[in-house]
């Protein structure tokens, strides 16, 4: 009895062991940085300037004013500074990352949603399934890293909606799998290498991606303390990493901005969807602040279109694919990957749905209506004007004015027009 119980502890033990060393291996692959050995910059464009897109999720428009973090509101009055950021619709995390990148609405480049269904594929895409995220036929438009890349600039990644993803077969020269457990001052660190690579090798075009103050806020709500102590850990990573590019004497443009804003809800009263709507009959990808219905048979959307609008009255607003407002750009006749659902159900700010009691924060709002969800805009380095404060705008326009910067070619329809942020540059 004894042998075969130390026998069993040996297999456990062996297999416990075997675990730990596939988790680091695990690990370790997700920290591994990928290179791709073939690229090089042109001679032409060695001698371009660089661009860094530093992106702090959730950092609503006036939380540098409101909690006063000292690096950014010295850039931001020394260089270029808007009243606010207005994401595309949904204001969520990776509609308005990859928005910022391509220079298109959702609606154009296929990110509809956080979680959406293709019909065509017949599969949902969420930001957490891994697969889905890396796998290029997902992600519609050409972002800034595939438009250098191909015009033989090279790009960096320390992470972005997108970056991880073969888009059109290209993928940034130097990036990295998303993993928050890659501390900042190790992703500082890893951007002085870049930049401190041999001229054929050293990537012109870097993004820079921070989850706070954004997990934060969902948590605590917009006006918490630990809210605002976030605003300033992300304010230290700023002083780091602009610090650290000053040893490198190269000229740098920064471009510091954020996905979307954050707003308190109501948490004690959320939505659900009237009983008499038939759940099953519909692919229901998405909730909380808009409900997404893909209907299985299309006889059955306009019964239920009708029972929601009965039921709609102050909490929320339901609309027909074909008949949502031409201010969301988020409409049957902009939908080019077919991923908007038949039957859109948006709550009225502050209700969301949920079947449980809902967080504090949230976004997805219509920034027309909700002013919460603007997001930030700042800017500063050799290419643009000091001391400049300019009025809200759309965040398509981002794209051309990094193309422009970089002297990189836009050779397909975008949404976002370069004339309307020439004025910031010098």
């Amino acid at each position: 009895m004894n042998n075969l119980v130390n026998t069993l502890l040996r297999k456990w033990f062996l297999y416990l062991g075997f675990c730990m060393l596939t988790n680091a291996a695990m690990a370790q692959a997700d920290t591994t940085q990928h290179i791709n050995q073939q690229s090089k910059n042109s001679k032409i464009q060695q001698q371009k300037p660089y661009v860094i897109l530093i992106s702090a999720d959730g950092f609503r428009h006036d939380y540098a004013e409101k909690y006063k973090p000292e690096t950014l509101l010295k850039l931001g009055k020394s260089g270029v500074w808007a009243e606010s950021m207005i994401p595309s619709y949904p204001s969520l995390t990776f509609p308005n990352h990859y928005t910022l990148v391509t220079g298109l609405y959702p609606s154009k480049h296929g990110l509809v949603n956080n979680t959406f269904y293709d019909k065509s594929k017949n599969e949902k895409y969420s930001m957490g399934a891994k697969d889905k995220v890396k796998d290029g036929s997902w992600y519609g438009g050409t972002p800034l890293w595939v438009l250098a890349e191909k015009q033989n600039m090279i790009s960096a990644s320390m992470f972005w909606v997108g970056s991880e993803a073969d888009i059109q077969n290209v993928r940034p020269t130097y990036y990295y799998d998303y993993n928050e457990k890659i501390s900042t001052d190790s992703r500082i660190q890893k951007v002085k290498e870049w930049l401190s690579m041999p001229e054929d090798r050293r990537p012109h075009f870097i993004t820079f991606y921070l989850s706070e103050p954004d997990h934060t806020s969902h948590r605590y709500g917009p006006d918490a303390p630990q809210t605002e102590q976030e605003v300033k850990s992300v304010d230290s990573v700023i002083y780091k990493l602009t610090e650290m590019v000053k040893t490198t004497k190269l000229p740098v443009n920064f471009i510091f901005v954020s996905d979307h804003g954050m707003t308190a809800v109501d948490t004690e009263n959320p939505l659900l969807l009237p009983q008499g709507v038939d759940q099953d009959k519909f692919v229901i990808p998405a909730s909380g602040t808009m409900v997404s219905m893909h209907a299985k048979d299309t006889a059955d959307i306009m019964p239920t279109y009708r029972i929601l609008k009965e039921n709609e009255k102050d909490n929320y607003k339901v609309y027909l694919k074909t008949e949502m407002p031409e201010h969301f750009h988020y409409s049957a006749k902009e939908d080019k990957m077919n991923r908007i659902g038949d039957i859109l159900v948006i709550p009225n700010w502050p209700k969301v749905f949920s079947k449980n009691k809902p967080g504090i924060g949230h976004h997805g709002f219509d920034p027309s209506v909700v002013k919460d969800m603007h997001a930030t805009f700042m800017a500063w380095g050799p290419a643009f004007k000091k001391g400049v404060r300019i009025p809200a705008f759309e965040n398509v326009h981002v794209y051309p004015l990094i193309a422009e910067i970089l002297g990189l070619r836009i050779d397909e329809p975008i949404d976002g027009n370069k004339d309307v942020l020439k004025g910031i540059l010098k």
